[in-house]
């Protein structure tokens, strides 16, 4: 059998073959295509953006009472008042 001493499939002669012909078709992958992946590269960063802002809403836990909230600095604002008071 092949590649019962512990090296496994890549070990092996055919393994190696294959894995320095993927070396070499990456290589020349990205060094033809390279202008087309890097011209994409500010549009992923502004695709980014909406999904980012999705995630990091996530993190604040809503509207109610928290760290982030801020009604007490400006005084104009009419926040939800759990204790059904008016402020």
């Amino acid at each position: 059998m092949h590649g019962t001493d512990g090296r496994g499939r890549l070990g092996s002669r055919t393994g190696l073959a294959l894995l320095g012909f993927l070396v070499i078709a990456a290589s020349f992958l990205f060094t033809e295509h390279r202008a087309h992946l890097f011209g994409v590269l500010p549009y992923l960063l502004l695709l980014a953006c909406p999904l980012l802002h999705l995630f990091m809403h996530r993190k604040h836990g809503g509207h109610g009472k928290g760290a982030g909230d801020h009604t007490e600095d400006h005084p104009g604002h009419h926040g939800h008042d759990p204790e059904g008071k008016n402020k």
